[in-house]
């Protein structure tokens, strides 16, 4: 007997005592990643269509010619690469509860290459439950690790989601559009001469590239060019799926119907094609995303916006500075038919407790609106004049 999922609505689930205490039993678990993984063997079109879908055009993640002559000898893939390895924890316990990629933290410690092979684990570390505006909220915490063959730790992932029953959601934002009279006016309606004035923008971007930046040359206050993403659409969002970086991997056809058997609360009927859909499809299906937030219009993916801070930082750093930490919080949805402005300030110049020449930068994500959607934190290794101090060689072996 097959388990009936609902037409246009995603499963409802309850925060009940016997949950809470069914999830504080699996703190510390290693959880299975077989559906969650992609790219674990590294190749040089993988690393161009992650590259692809994020919109990053640096010549050394592309151009083997171009890379032979930086000092990684050869292309690398971008340090937000390791998104389209192990993008997220896999989908877990709270079934039948919103979810949400809340803040995420990556610490660099090697550049990965085409050829390497990486072994990535992903453990549920802890959770809270916390009153908020949309009644409880569950704050989940999950560590990601990236290993090369060799046995070294390439990257170190801390990622926090929120968890709340989606009436409650849907509740929440009602008052809140209620209280504001109207809610965001979706898709945005820009002009025309609005969207040359973005391009013109757009291909005005800076890639600092082979000319180191160095440390001394560096003030504090100092404003990083921003990046411009949008207005997005659905062959962005269709763009960054093939580049790997899905927290989760849809099925087509009789598997999505055999998967559907075994976790029926992931699923429900689309209204207008009668398919079976995920939940994940909150990021294309506007049924789904009324159903998850109240406002029948699809958004970006939270891992998709932190690799739009990644673009900006190497975009600036140049091929002789090394992103160290780069941490995002996720506030609101980035629309389709968005655009995003992402940018930063240099807050701190000093040397670290390693003996690096560091530099601390706040980044944002402004849109249209002019709404923060995610305000970042970063520290950049850059190499210095004075010590003759290049930190991509303390790296490259």
């Amino acid at each position: 007997m097959t388990e009936k999922v609902e037409k246009g609505k995603l499963a409802e689930g309850r925060l009940t005592p016997e949950l809470i205490k069914e999830m504080e039993g699996k703190k510390g678990l290693i959880l299975r990643i077989d559906n969650y993984i992609n790219n674990v063997d590294v190749t040089k079109r993988a690393i161009r269509s992650f590259c692809d879908g994020v919109g990053d055009w640096n010549p050394l993640y592309r151009d083997e010619e171009y890379a032979k002559q930086s000092p990684y000898k050869g292309i690398i893939a971008p340090p937000f690469f390791v998104y389209s390895i192990l993008p997220a924890a896999p989908q877990f316990g709270f079934r039948g509860l919103g979810g949400f990629n809340a803040k995420n933290e990556l610490h660099f410690y090697k550049p990965i290459r085409p050829g390497t092979h990486i072994e990535p684990s992903s453990q549920f570390k802890d959770f809270e439950i916390k009153e908020g505006k949309r009644g409880k909220m569950v704050f989940e915490f999950f560590e990601q690790r990236y290993v090369d063959e060799e046995g070294d730790l390439v990257c170190l992932y801390k990622q926090m989601n929120i968890r709340v029953e989606r009436a409650s959601m849907r509740k929440s934002k009602e008052k809140e559009v209620k209280k504001e009279r109207k809610g965001p006016q979706l898709p945005h309606p820009w002009t025309d001469e609005e969207l040359e004035k973005i391009e013109q923008e757009i291909m005005a971007e800076e890639l600092r590239g082979k000319e180191p930046r160095f440390w001394e040359d560096v003030q504090e206050g100092e404003e990083l060019k921003p990046v411009i993403k949008g207005p997005i659409g659905l062959s962005d969002m269709i763009a960054f799926f093939l580049g790997g970086a899905t927290p989760v991997r849809p099925f087509g056809h009789e598997l999505a119907v055999r998967d559907k058997q075994r976790h029926p609360a992931w699923y429900f009927r689309d209204p207008d094609t009668y398919a079976l859909e995920p939940v994940y499809s909150v990021h294309y299906n506007k049924h789904a995303a009324y159903s998850q937030t109240g406002i029948a219009w699809p958004y970006d993916v939270g891992i998709q916006r932190h690799c739009w801070q990644g673009h900006l930082l190497t975009n600036w750093m140049g091929d002789h500075g090394w992103l160290k930490m780069a941490r995002a919080e996720y506030r609101g949805f980035v629309y389709l038919s968005d655009v995003v402005r992402v940018g930063g300030k240099v807050v701190k110049k000093y040397i670290d407790q390693d003996g690096e020449p560091c530099v601390d930068i706040e980044t944002y994500a402004i849109n249209q609106r002019g709404e923060n959607t995610m305000p970042g934190y970063a520290t950049v290794v850059l190499p210095s004049k004075e010590k003759d101090y290049w930190p991509v060689e303390k790296r490259v072996k």
